[in-house]
Protein backbone atom coordinates (compact mmCIF):
# COMPACT_ATOMS: atom_id res chain seq x y z
CA UNK A 1 0.00 0.00 0.00
CA UNK A 2 2.60 2.47 0.93
CA UNK A 3 4.34 1.46 -2.48
CA UNK A 4 1.31 2.30 -4.48
CA UNK A 5 0.50 5.53 -2.93
CA UNK A 6 4.40 6.61 -3.47
CA UNK A 7 4.31 5.82 -6.69
CA UNK A 8 1.34 7.09 -7.68
CA UNK A 9 2.10 10.32 -5.98
CA UNK A 10 5.11 10.12 -8.07
CA UNK A 11 2.99 9.87 -11.46
CA UNK A 12 0.96 13.11 -10.09
CA UNK A 13 4.22 15.08 -9.63
CA UNK A 14 5.26 14.37 -12.88
CA UNK A 15 1.91 14.94 -14.51
CA UNK A 16 1.32 17.97 -12.60
CA UNK A 17 5.29 19.33 -13.28
CA UNK A 18 5.00 18.25 -17.03
CA UNK A 19 2.25 20.46 -17.47
CA UNK A 20 4.01 23.90 -15.93
CA UNK A 21 5.44 25.84 -18.05
CA UNK A 22 9.23 26.48 -16.19
CA UNK A 23 9.85 29.45 -19.27
CA UNK A 24 6.75 31.48 -17.67
CA UNK A 25 8.42 34.53 -14.80
CA UNK A 26 7.11 34.81 -11.47
CA UNK A 27 4.81 37.51 -11.85
CA UNK A 28 6.05 38.69 -8.16
CA UNK A 29 9.50 39.65 -9.59
CA UNK A 30 10.58 42.14 -11.47
CA UNK A 31 11.99 41.59 -14.73
CA UNK A 32 14.22 43.54 -17.29
CA UNK A 33 11.24 44.74 -18.99
CA UNK A 34 8.98 45.64 -16.12
CA UNK A 35 12.25 47.24 -14.53
CA UNK A 36 14.43 50.47 -15.63
CA UNK A 37 11.61 52.90 -16.20
CA UNK A 38 12.28 55.69 -13.92
CA UNK A 39 14.70 57.35 -11.88
CA UNK A 40 14.38 55.36 -8.78
CA UNK A 41 15.03 52.39 -10.71
CA UNK A 42 18.64 54.09 -12.10
CA UNK A 43 19.27 54.56 -8.44
CA UNK A 44 18.95 50.91 -7.02
CA UNK A 45 20.33 49.66 -10.26
CA UNK A 46 23.77 51.43 -9.77
CA UNK A 47 23.71 50.88 -6.02
CA UNK A 48 23.65 47.21 -6.82
CA UNK A 49 26.55 47.35 -8.72
CA UNK A 50 28.30 48.92 -5.42
CA UNK A 51 26.75 45.80 -3.35
CA UNK A 52 29.01 43.64 -5.21
CA UNK A 53 31.97 44.53 -3.19
CA UNK A 54 30.68 42.91 0.01
CA UNK A 55 28.48 40.18 -1.73
CA UNK A 56 30.16 36.41 -0.54
CA UNK A 57 33.24 36.83 1.07
CA UNK A 58 35.29 36.58 -2.34
CA UNK A 59 36.06 40.72 -3.05
CA UNK A 60 36.74 43.10 -0.91
CA UNK A 61 35.13 41.46 2.17
CA UNK A 62 38.28 39.21 2.12
CA UNK A 63 39.43 36.99 -0.64
CA UNK A 64 40.96 40.27 -2.93
CA UNK A 65 43.14 40.80 0.38
CA UNK A 66 44.39 37.26 0.61
CA UNK A 67 45.02 37.95 -3.05
CA UNK A 68 46.82 41.25 -2.96
CA UNK A 69 48.65 40.93 0.37
CA UNK A 70 48.64 36.30 1.71
CA UNK A 71 49.88 35.65 -2.13
CA UNK A 72 52.57 37.96 -1.98
CA UNK A 73 55.71 38.25 0.02
CA UNK A 74 54.35 40.09 2.80
CA UNK A 75 52.02 37.89 4.21
CA UNK A 76 51.17 33.88 4.19
CA UNK A 77 48.43 31.56 5.02
CA UNK A 78 48.96 31.51 9.04
CA UNK A 79 46.05 29.33 10.26
CA UNK A 80 44.38 26.01 9.33
CA UNK A 81 42.92 26.60 6.08
CA UNK A 82 44.40 24.46 4.47
CA UNK A 83 43.00 25.38 1.12
CA UNK A 84 43.94 29.00 1.79
CA UNK A 85 47.31 28.20 2.64
CA UNK A 86 47.89 26.04 -0.62
CA UNK A 87 46.70 28.71 -2.75
CA UNK A 88 48.79 31.36 -1.27
CA UNK A 89 51.80 28.74 -1.30
CA UNK A 90 51.24 28.54 -5.39
CA UNK A 91 50.07 24.90 -5.02
CA UNK A 92 46.77 24.91 -6.78
CA UNK A 93 45.45 21.57 -8.36
CA UNK A 94 41.49 22.16 -7.77
CA UNK A 95 40.60 25.39 -10.87
CA UNK A 96 36.99 25.26 -9.28
CA UNK A 97 38.19 26.36 -6.28
CA UNK A 98 36.16 29.22 -4.48
CA UNK A 99 38.98 30.90 -3.35
CA UNK A 100 39.96 31.39 -7.21
CA UNK A 101 36.70 30.89 -8.97
CA UNK A 102 34.46 32.71 -6.80
CA UNK A 103 36.87 35.57 -6.87
CA UNK A 104 36.50 35.25 -10.96
CA UNK A 105 32.41 34.72 -10.81
CA UNK A 106 31.99 37.93 -8.49
CA UNK A 107 33.95 40.06 -10.31
CA UNK A 108 31.57 39.55 -13.79
CA UNK A 109 28.64 39.65 -11.20
CA UNK A 110 29.58 42.93 -11.05
CA UNK A 111 30.42 43.37 -14.43
CA UNK A 112 26.90 42.10 -15.40
CA UNK A 113 25.27 44.61 -13.36
CA UNK A 114 27.17 47.37 -14.56
CA UNK A 115 26.22 46.48 -18.08
CA UNK A 116 22.59 46.36 -17.16
CA UNK A 117 23.33 50.51 -15.70
CA UNK A 118 25.04 50.58 -19.12
CA UNK A 119 22.21 49.31 -21.13
CA UNK A 120 19.30 50.66 -19.86
CA UNK A 121 19.36 54.18 -17.93
CA UNK A 122 20.05 55.47 -21.37
CA UNK A 123 16.76 54.99 -22.09
CA UNK A 124 15.04 56.23 -18.66
CA UNK A 125 13.33 59.72 -18.55
CA UNK A 126 14.99 61.16 -15.75
CA UNK A 127 17.52 63.92 -14.87
CA UNK A 128 20.41 63.96 -17.30
CA UNK A 129 22.78 65.67 -14.86
CA UNK A 130 21.87 62.33 -12.70
CA UNK A 131 21.61 60.13 -15.38
CA UNK A 132 24.71 61.04 -16.76
CA UNK A 133 26.96 60.74 -12.87
CA UNK A 134 25.21 57.35 -12.83
CA UNK A 135 26.66 56.10 -16.33
CA UNK A 136 29.84 57.32 -14.99
CA UNK A 137 29.74 55.14 -11.59
CA UNK A 138 28.74 52.10 -13.83
CA UNK A 139 31.77 52.86 -15.88
CA UNK A 140 34.26 53.13 -13.00
CA UNK A 141 32.88 50.19 -11.58
CA UNK A 142 32.81 48.15 -14.31
CA UNK A 143 36.34 49.59 -14.70
CA UNK A 144 37.20 48.37 -10.89
CA UNK A 145 36.18 44.81 -11.65
CA UNK A 146 38.24 44.25 -15.15
CA UNK A 147 41.10 45.91 -12.97
CA UNK A 148 41.19 43.20 -10.72
CA UNK A 149 40.39 40.43 -13.48
CA UNK A 150 43.01 41.44 -15.82
CA UNK A 151 45.39 42.18 -12.96
CA UNK A 152 44.66 38.42 -11.07
CA UNK A 153 43.68 36.46 -14.45
CA UNK A 154 45.41 37.61 -17.01
CA UNK A 155 42.89 37.39 -19.85
CA UNK A 156 39.32 37.40 -18.82
CA UNK A 157 37.11 37.94 -21.56
CA UNK A 158 35.25 41.40 -22.47
CA UNK A 159 32.00 41.64 -21.72
CA UNK A 160 29.91 45.01 -22.33
CA UNK A 161 26.10 44.39 -22.72
CA UNK A 162 24.36 42.28 -20.55
CA UNK A 163 24.64 38.79 -21.26
CA UNK A 164 22.53 35.81 -21.76
CA UNK A 165 22.95 32.41 -20.74
CA UNK A 166 23.98 31.19 -24.94
CA UNK A 167 27.24 33.87 -24.94
CA UNK A 168 30.66 31.92 -25.11
CA UNK A 169 32.82 34.94 -25.26
CA UNK A 170 36.61 34.01 -26.11
CA UNK A 171 39.67 35.35 -23.45
CA UNK A 172 41.00 39.11 -24.43
CA UNK A 173 44.41 39.28 -24.68
CA UNK A 174 45.96 40.99 -21.10
CA UNK A 175 46.82 43.82 -23.06
CA UNK A 176 42.99 44.47 -24.65
CA UNK A 177 41.64 43.52 -21.23
CA UNK A 178 43.66 46.46 -19.84
CA UNK A 179 42.52 48.53 -22.86
CA UNK A 180 38.79 48.06 -21.62
CA UNK A 181 40.13 49.06 -17.84
CA UNK A 182 41.71 52.36 -19.59
CA UNK A 183 38.65 52.97 -22.11
CA UNK A 184 36.11 52.74 -19.07
CA UNK A 185 37.79 54.68 -16.50
CA UNK A 186 38.65 57.36 -18.75
CA UNK A 187 34.81 57.63 -20.23
CA UNK A 188 33.77 57.73 -16.15
CA UNK A 189 36.06 60.62 -15.63
CA UNK A 190 34.54 62.93 -18.59
CA UNK A 191 31.15 62.72 -16.35
CA UNK A 192 31.83 61.84 -12.59
CA UNK A 193 31.68 64.76 -9.83
CA UNK A 194 34.52 66.05 -8.02
CA UNK A 195 32.94 64.68 -4.58
CA UNK A 196 29.19 64.13 -3.00
CA UNK A 197 27.81 65.11 0.08
CA UNK A 198 25.26 63.07 2.69
CA UNK A 199 24.19 60.19 1.98
CA UNK A 200 26.28 60.07 -1.51
CA UNK A 201 29.52 60.45 0.19
CA UNK A 202 31.64 57.34 -0.82
CA UNK A 203 30.44 57.19 -4.48
CA UNK A 204 32.63 56.97 -7.20
CA UNK A 205 34.12 60.78 -7.80
CA UNK A 206 36.47 61.65 -10.81
CA UNK A 207 39.23 61.68 -8.73
CA UNK A 208 38.80 58.01 -7.96
CA UNK A 209 38.48 57.55 -11.88
CA UNK A 210 41.81 59.31 -12.47
CA UNK A 211 43.75 57.56 -9.66
CA UNK A 212 42.67 53.65 -10.97
CA UNK A 213 43.59 54.96 -14.10
CA UNK A 214 47.18 56.06 -13.58
CA UNK A 215 47.02 52.89 -11.43
CA UNK A 216 46.18 50.82 -14.79
CA UNK A 217 48.89 52.56 -16.87
CA UNK A 218 51.36 52.42 -14.78
CA UNK A 219 50.71 48.68 -14.24
CA UNK A 220 51.43 47.97 -18.00
CA UNK A 221 54.50 50.21 -17.77
CA UNK A 222 52.77 53.00 -19.93
CA UNK A 223 55.05 55.58 -18.05
CA UNK A 224 53.87 58.53 -19.65
CA UNK A 225 50.41 58.18 -19.72
CA UNK A 226 50.24 57.27 -16.14
CA UNK A 227 52.10 60.60 -15.67
CA UNK A 228 49.40 62.62 -17.85
CA UNK A 229 46.65 60.75 -15.71
CA UNK A 230 48.03 61.63 -12.35
CA UNK A 231 49.17 65.19 -13.11
CA UNK A 232 45.38 65.99 -12.52
CA UNK A 233 45.84 65.59 -8.96
CA UNK A 234 48.68 67.50 -8.45
CA UNK A 235 48.53 70.08 -11.20
CA UNK A 236 45.05 69.43 -12.79
CA UNK A 237 41.49 69.73 -11.84
CA UNK A 238 42.04 67.57 -8.67
CA UNK A 239 45.14 69.80 -7.45
CA UNK A 240 43.98 71.24 -3.43
CA UNK A 241 41.35 68.43 -3.44
CA UNK A 242 43.04 66.21 -1.04
CA UNK A 243 45.77 65.91 1.43
CA UNK A 244 47.50 64.26 3.52
CA UNK A 245 45.95 63.37 6.86
CA UNK A 246 48.45 64.78 9.82
CA UNK A 247 48.07 61.27 11.88
CA UNK A 248 48.85 58.06 9.38
CA UNK A 249 46.57 56.26 11.54
CA UNK A 250 43.66 57.96 10.37
CA UNK A 251 43.63 56.21 7.35
CA UNK A 252 42.62 53.09 8.75
CA UNK A 253 40.33 53.32 11.47
CA UNK A 254 36.72 53.62 11.09
CA UNK A 255 36.08 56.79 12.97
CA UNK A 256 38.23 58.73 10.93
CA UNK A 257 36.97 57.15 7.43
CA UNK A 258 36.24 59.39 3.79
CA UNK A 259 38.95 61.88 4.85
CA UNK A 260 41.31 64.24 2.86
CA UNK A 261 43.26 61.85 2.15
CA UNK A 262 40.22 59.30 0.64
CA UNK A 263 40.20 58.87 -2.89
CA UNK A 264 38.14 55.78 -2.84
CA UNK A 265 36.84 53.60 -0.29
CA UNK A 266 34.87 50.28 -0.26
CA UNK A 267 32.08 51.49 2.39
CA UNK A 268 31.47 49.03 4.84
CA UNK A 269 28.75 49.78 7.85
CA UNK A 270 28.00 47.52 10.88
CA UNK A 271 24.43 45.47 10.70
CA UNK A 272 23.99 44.05 13.55
CA UNK A 273 20.77 41.84 11.98
CA UNK A 274 22.63 40.55 9.28
CA UNK A 275 21.82 36.89 8.47
CA UNK A 276 23.59 36.05 5.18
CA UNK A 277 26.44 37.85 2.71
CA UNK A 278 23.94 36.47 -0.29
CA UNK A 279 22.56 39.87 -1.93
CA UNK A 280 20.04 38.24 -3.37
CA UNK A 281 18.38 36.72 -0.76
CA UNK A 282 15.12 38.65 -0.21
CA UNK A 283 14.47 36.50 2.88
CA UNK A 284 17.37 37.26 4.85
CA UNK A 285 19.00 40.78 5.71
CA UNK A 286 22.56 41.50 4.02
CA UNK A 287 25.63 41.90 5.75
CA UNK A 288 27.29 45.37 5.02
CA UNK A 289 30.23 44.70 7.01
CA UNK A 290 33.76 43.19 6.20
CA UNK A 291 34.81 39.38 7.70
CA UNK A 292 38.55 40.75 6.73
CA UNK A 293 39.26 42.16 10.77
CA UNK A 294 37.90 38.32 12.37
CA UNK A 295 40.61 36.49 9.36
CA UNK A 296 43.08 38.41 10.28
CA UNK A 297 42.74 39.21 13.78
CA UNK A 298 45.55 37.52 16.17
CA UNK A 299 45.30 34.11 17.52
CA UNK A 300 42.92 34.26 20.36
CA UNK A 301 40.99 36.41 19.20
CA UNK A 302 40.10 36.07 15.73
CA UNK A 303 41.22 33.08 13.18
CA UNK A 304 44.67 34.43 12.46
CA UNK A 305 44.19 33.12 8.84
CA UNK A 306 46.08 35.75 7.29
CA UNK A 307 49.73 36.94 8.95
CA UNK A 308 52.68 38.85 8.17
CA UNK A 309 55.84 38.51 7.63
CA UNK A 310 58.98 39.28 9.88
CA UNK A 311 61.42 40.77 7.37
CA UNK A 312 58.61 43.92 6.88
CA UNK A 313 59.70 44.82 10.52
CA UNK A 314 63.00 45.51 9.47
CA UNK A 315 62.21 47.35 6.41
CA UNK A 316 60.61 50.32 8.90
CA UNK A 317 63.51 50.21 10.85
CA UNK A 318 66.33 50.97 8.13
CA UNK A 319 65.81 54.29 8.80
CA UNK A 320 65.01 56.61 11.96
CA UNK A 321 62.90 60.15 11.43
CA UNK A 322 64.57 63.17 11.62
CA UNK A 323 64.14 63.27 15.33
CA UNK A 324 66.27 59.92 15.92
CA UNK A 325 62.72 58.15 16.85
CA UNK A 326 61.47 55.06 14.99
CA UNK A 327 59.24 55.49 11.85
CA UNK A 328 55.80 55.76 13.12
CA UNK A 329 53.90 53.97 10.61
CA UNK A 330 55.46 50.21 11.79
CA UNK A 331 53.03 50.34 15.20
CA UNK A 332 50.02 51.50 12.92
CA UNK A 333 50.56 48.61 9.64
CA UNK A 334 51.81 45.92 12.16
CA UNK A 335 50.61 43.77 15.18
CA UNK A 336 53.83 42.57 16.35
CA UNK A 337 55.68 41.77 20.07
CA UNK A 338 56.95 45.56 19.48
CA UNK A 339 54.16 47.53 18.01
CA UNK A 340 55.10 49.65 21.09
CA UNK A 341 58.69 50.20 20.99
CA UNK A 342 59.13 49.44 24.97
CA UNK A 343 58.29 45.28 24.07
CA UNK A 344 55.82 43.25 25.16
CA UNK A 345 55.01 43.91 28.20
CA UNK A 346 53.98 47.32 26.77
CA UNK A 347 52.55 46.14 23.43
CA UNK A 348 48.64 45.95 23.62
CA UNK A 349 46.63 43.33 21.85
CA UNK A 350 43.05 44.17 22.34
CA UNK A 351 43.03 44.50 26.33
CA UNK A 352 45.57 42.17 26.78
CA UNK A 353 49.78 42.76 26.55
CA UNK A 354 51.32 40.42 24.16
CA UNK A 355 53.89 39.40 26.42
CA UNK A 356 50.38 37.83 28.57
CA UNK A 357 49.36 36.38 25.33
CA UNK A 358 52.10 35.32 23.63
CA UNK A 359 54.57 35.00 26.37
CA UNK A 360 58.50 36.01 25.38
CA UNK A 361 59.95 32.88 24.03
CA UNK A 362 56.94 30.68 22.62
CA UNK A 363 56.62 30.26 18.77
CA UNK A 364 53.67 32.58 18.90
CA UNK A 365 55.48 35.43 20.20
CA UNK A 366 57.02 36.05 16.60
CA UNK A 367 54.29 35.99 14.77
CA UNK A 368 53.36 39.17 13.08
CA UNK A 369 49.80 40.12 12.30
CA UNK A 370 48.52 42.78 9.62
CA UNK A 371 46.73 46.03 11.79
CA UNK A 372 45.39 48.12 9.69
CA UNK A 373 42.39 45.99 8.89
CA UNK A 374 41.69 44.98 12.62
CA UNK A 375 39.47 47.78 14.76
CA UNK A 376 41.56 47.03 17.81
CA UNK A 377 42.48 50.98 18.08
CA UNK A 378 38.62 51.10 19.13
CA UNK A 379 38.35 51.87 23.04
CA UNK A 380 37.39 48.88 24.86
CA UNK A 381 37.24 46.53 21.96
CA UNK A 382 38.10 42.64 22.67
CA UNK A 383 36.85 41.38 19.83
CA UNK A 384 36.64 41.21 16.32
CA UNK A 385 33.78 39.76 13.72
CA UNK A 386 32.18 39.07 10.91
CA UNK A 387 30.43 42.50 10.23
CA UNK A 388 33.36 45.02 10.81
CA UNK A 389 32.83 48.42 9.87
CA UNK A 390 36.06 49.44 8.81
CA UNK A 391 36.02 51.29 5.38
CA UNK A 392 38.99 49.87 2.57
CA UNK A 393 40.58 52.77 1.55
CA UNK A 394 41.18 51.12 -2.14
CA UNK A 395 43.03 54.56 -3.19
CA UNK A 396 44.16 57.30 -1.10
CA UNK A 397 46.34 60.07 -1.72
CA UNK A 398 49.77 59.04 -0.35
CA UNK A 399 49.36 56.23 -3.02
CA UNK A 400 49.02 58.37 -5.54
CA UNK A 401 51.96 60.43 -5.06
CA UNK A 402 54.01 57.73 -5.04
CA UNK A 403 52.69 55.92 -8.28
CA UNK A 404 53.23 59.31 -9.85
CA UNK A 405 56.81 59.86 -8.26
CA UNK A 406 57.22 56.18 -9.75
CA UNK A 407 56.10 57.34 -13.32
CA UNK A 408 58.09 60.06 -13.42
CA UNK A 409 61.13 58.01 -13.03
CA UNK A 410 60.22 55.71 -14.98
CA UNK A 411 59.79 58.53 -17.92
CA UNK A 412 63.15 59.94 -17.51
CA UNK A 413 61.96 62.96 -14.93
CA UNK A 414 64.08 61.36 -11.92
CA UNK A 415 64.81 64.86 -10.54
CA UNK A 416 61.16 66.10 -10.63
CA UNK A 417 60.06 62.73 -8.84
CA UNK A 418 61.94 63.12 -5.54
CA UNK A 419 59.39 65.97 -4.50
CA UNK A 420 56.81 63.67 -4.21
CA UNK A 421 58.39 60.85 -2.57
CA UNK A 422 59.59 63.73 -0.23
CA UNK A 423 55.97 64.45 1.02
CA UNK A 424 55.09 61.32 1.35
CA UNK A 425 58.30 60.55 3.87
CA UNK A 426 57.71 64.07 5.24
CA UNK A 427 54.42 62.71 6.99
CA UNK A 428 56.12 60.16 8.54
CA UNK A 429 59.14 62.69 10.24
CA UNK A 430 61.43 61.00 7.63
CA UNK A 431 64.45 63.22 6.30
CA UNK A 432 63.64 64.20 2.48
CA UNK A 433 65.33 62.73 -0.18
CA UNK A 434 65.72 65.55 -2.11
CA UNK A 435 68.41 67.13 -0.24
CA UNK A 436 71.08 63.99 -0.61
CA UNK A 437 70.95 64.65 -4.18
CA UNK A 438 72.58 62.50 -7.27
CA UNK A 439 69.67 60.13 -7.45
CA UNK A 440 69.84 58.03 -10.86
CA UNK A 441 66.69 56.27 -12.11
CA UNK A 442 67.76 53.32 -10.84
CA UNK A 443 68.83 54.07 -7.43
CA UNK A 444 65.34 55.79 -7.18
CA UNK A 445 63.15 53.31 -8.27
CA UNK A 446 64.65 51.32 -5.73
CA UNK A 447 64.21 53.62 -2.86
CA UNK A 448 60.28 54.11 -4.06
CA UNK A 449 60.09 50.00 -4.00
CA UNK A 450 61.32 50.42 -0.55
CA UNK A 451 59.16 53.59 0.32
CA UNK A 452 55.66 51.79 -0.60
CA UNK A 453 56.64 49.26 1.85
CA UNK A 454 56.68 51.08 4.45
CA UNK A 455 53.71 53.58 3.68
CA UNK A 456 51.21 50.89 2.31
CA UNK A 457 52.02 47.54 3.47
CA UNK A 458 48.90 45.73 4.11
CA UNK A 459 46.42 47.47 1.95
CA UNK A 460 46.47 45.04 -0.77
CA UNK A 461 48.96 46.31 -3.44
CA UNK A 462 52.16 44.44 -2.93
CA UNK A 463 51.14 41.66 -5.51
CA UNK A 464 50.53 43.99 -8.13
CA UNK A 465 53.54 45.98 -7.10
CA UNK A 466 55.64 43.28 -7.78
CA UNK A 467 54.09 41.55 -10.69
CA UNK A 468 54.58 45.14 -12.14
CA UNK A 469 58.25 45.28 -11.04
CA UNK A 470 59.09 42.02 -12.78
CA UNK A 471 60.38 41.21 -9.05
CA UNK A 472 58.34 37.93 -8.56
CA UNK A 473 59.42 34.67 -8.66
CA UNK A 474 61.80 32.40 -6.56
CA UNK A 475 64.32 34.50 -5.43
CA UNK A 476 62.04 35.84 -3.04
CA UNK A 477 62.14 33.05 -1.22
CA UNK A 478 64.63 34.12 0.89
CA UNK A 479 61.63 36.46 2.68
CA UNK A 480 58.90 34.58 1.79
CA UNK A 481 59.37 30.15 1.78
CA UNK A 482 56.32 30.03 -0.36
CA UNK A 483 57.76 31.27 -3.54
CA UNK A 484 60.23 28.18 -4.09
CA UNK A 485 56.90 26.74 -5.43
CA UNK A 486 56.19 29.99 -7.70
CA UNK A 487 56.84 29.44 -11.68
CA UNK A 488 57.03 32.30 -13.81
CA UNK A 489 55.41 32.34 -17.00
CA UNK A 490 52.36 30.42 -14.86
CA UNK A 491 51.92 31.78 -10.88
CA UNK A 492 51.51 35.26 -12.23
CA UNK A 493 47.68 35.03 -12.95
CA UNK A 494 45.27 32.65 -11.17
CA UNK A 495 43.88 29.83 -13.19
CA UNK A 496 40.34 30.53 -15.06
CA UNK A 497 37.83 28.25 -13.38
CA UNK A 498 37.89 24.95 -15.08
CA UNK A 499 34.15 24.88 -14.70
CA UNK A 500 33.54 27.98 -16.87
CA UNK A 501 36.44 26.59 -19.88
CA UNK A 502 33.91 23.12 -19.74
CA UNK A 503 31.37 25.46 -20.58
CA UNK A 504 32.56 27.91 -23.18
CA UNK A 505 34.60 26.01 -26.26
CA UNK A 506 35.98 29.41 -26.77
CA UNK A 507 37.86 30.27 -23.21
CA UNK A 508 40.98 28.85 -22.88
CA UNK A 509 43.19 28.13 -19.49
CA UNK A 510 45.96 30.49 -18.92
CA UNK A 511 49.67 29.56 -19.15
CA UNK A 512 51.06 26.75 -17.40
CA UNK A 513 47.56 25.26 -15.92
Amino acid sequence: MKKIFLLASFILLVTTACDRDFDQPNPNNPTIASFWKSEADAVKGINAVYSTFHRTATLYSRFLFYHGMLRSDEGYGSGGDITLNNVMSFNQTNYNEGLTAGTWQNLFIGVFRANQVLAYVPGIEMNDGLKNRIIGEAKFLRGLFYFNLTLYFGRPPIILAPSSPTDRPSNASNAEAWAQVEKDLMEAAATLPLSYTGDDLGRATRGAAMGLLGKAYLQQGKNQEAVNALAWFVTGQGKGLYRLTPNYQDNFKASTENNSESVFEIQFRFNPNESTDDDVDETKINNTGTSIAQFYAPRGVGFSDGGARRWLIGEFKQENTAQGARDPRLAATLLFDSTDVRGPRFTMVYGQTFATRYGASTGESSAVWFRKQLNDNEPGRTEEGFRSPNNYRLLRYADILLMYAEALNGANQTAQALQYVDMVRARAGLRPLSRAGGWNQAQLLGQIKHERITELTGEGWRFADLQRWGDLGPELAVRDPEFTNFRKGRNEWYPIPQSDIDLNPNLTQNPGY
